[in-house]
């Protein structure tokens, strides 16, 4: 199997400014996206599928487009803005292999609308197991295929309507290319061994569950780690939630409405009233001072909650703490986790891919953490699993962490 990573040997690429068969007309009816289903249901070979959203801009993270290619059916550009429920494309094309790029990205918002694969195939995904160093779409496209995408709107405000020309063309672009794109990379997969592991990689994406919603989702608000107190970890909790009853109300990104900066100014500072609330720097902007009264309330209610009503500093965390506290609190652990992480990297290493497409951070540190008794090879295959491992990466990983360990222990009781 080969180790090298992928050379660009193409030179200089093509500019691709427009989709070569002209730009499609925007589905925005049931009629024509009826149309569009019988095209799609009878095309050939897989479907190139990419969504935009305006999370930047909106609140959620909705589809405000979808973009389509198959061959026989060539692209097709739908507004879910007019068009709500996709089911209709989603079953015509629900037995065919879905083309993305970093499928997990697009996935909620498309099954949100009715579209929802049943096998996919990720090229992003399958660049990082080729060991390509940088895989947007713009770059593996380049690298691969040899031709320069135009990628001058990738953060614009898809919600907006009607949706300019030069928006739609670049659109248009993202899906082009993703089939040829696809089937080049598939080459390489096979090439080097790991169309096996793609396919195993693939089939997890398309089956896994919806993620469960966050417990206490306001506790990664940026810059929180700064607070320390109960009673100020309260008013960002207090902050944040009302300012996403606002931002959804608004139906506007939480941080177009408050900044996670002022959340945990004010927090820090506690103003006890609107006046040195609106002194404060994050808060002199119009932005913050058109909600100031619900800002005020929020904190006047957060200062006057009951000692045991606050949030616990230092809740409770499933799975094994922060690395960076090992060495104080565990010293044998960290260096476990040192141990596991460098056979992790050599085995990457070997195989010219990312150490945490190999096998999940967080399963390495688990193991590390609290490793099982018995430290056979099945037994860690079995803890692996546990975790979600796929059996590529256990038959790669297993035996080199089970010996791993097995020195580790043997150093630890002789020492």
């Amino acid at each position: 199997m080969s180790s090298a990573a992928p050379t660009d040997e193409i030179g200089e690429p093509t500019p691709l400014l427009a989709p070569r068969d002209g730009l499609p007309a925007v589905v925005t009816s049931q009629p024509a996206l009826a149309a569009a289903a019988a095209a799609f249901a009878a095309g050939t070979g897989p479907v190139a599928v990419d969504a935009e959203r305006a999370s930047g801009y909106r609140y959620g993270q909705r589809a405000y487009l979808v973009q389509l290619r198959r061959r026989g059916a060539g692209s097709t550009i739908v507004d879910p803005v007019a068009c709500p429920d996709l089911g209709e494309l989603g079953a015509a094309i629900a037995d065919v292999e879905w083309v993305l790029h970093a499928a997990g990205q697009d996935l909620p918002c498309l099954a949100e609308i009715g579209m929802a694969p049943r096998e996919l195939f990720d090229t992003e995904l399958a660049g990082r197991l080729l060991g390509y160093q940088r895989v947007g779409l713009g770059t593996i496209v380049e690298a691969v295929l040899g031709y320069r995408l135009e990628k001058g709107h990738s953060a614009v405000d898809w919600s907006t309507r009607p949706l300019p020309e030069p928006w739609l063309r670049y659109a248009a672009l993202d899906v082009e290319l993703l089939i040829e794109l696809r089937d080049s990379l598939e080459v390489q997969l096979r090439a080097t061994g790991k169309l096996d592991w793609a396919k195993q990689e693939f089939d997890a994406i398309a089956s896994a569950p919806a993620p469960a919603p966050r417990r206490e989702p306001w506790r990664r608000t940026s810059g929180i780690h700064r607070v320390r107190r109960a009673r100020q970890l309260a008013v960002v909790r207090e902050l944040w939630e009302t300012r996403d009853r606002i931002a959804q109300q608004r139906d506007l990104s939480p941080g177009r409405v408050l900044s996670d900066a002022a959340i945990i100014e004010a927090a820090m500072q506690l103003p006890a009233t609107k006046a040195k609330l609106a002194a404060l720097p994050a808060f002199m902007a119009r932005g913050p001072r058109r909600e100031l009264d619900e800002w005020h309330n929020a904190i006047a209610t957060a200062i006057d909650l009951p000692d045991d009503a606050l949030p616990d500093p230092s809740p409770a965390v499933e799975g094994p703490p922060p690395a960076r506290s090992w060495p104080d609190r565990d010293p044998v652990a960290a260096e476990r986790l040192t141990a596991l992480r460098a056979a992790v990297a050599a085995i990457a290493d070997e195989h010219g891919l990312p150490t945490e497409n190999l096998l999940a951070p967080d399963t390495v540190r688990r193991l590390a953490w609290e490793p099982p008794d018995d430290l056979s090879v099945e037994s860690i295959n079995g803890f692996l699993s546990g975790y979600g491992a796929r059996p590529w990466q256990r038959e790669q990983t297993a035996k080199v962490l089970a010996k791993a360990l097995v020195r580790h222990r043997t150093k630890e009781s002789t020492s």
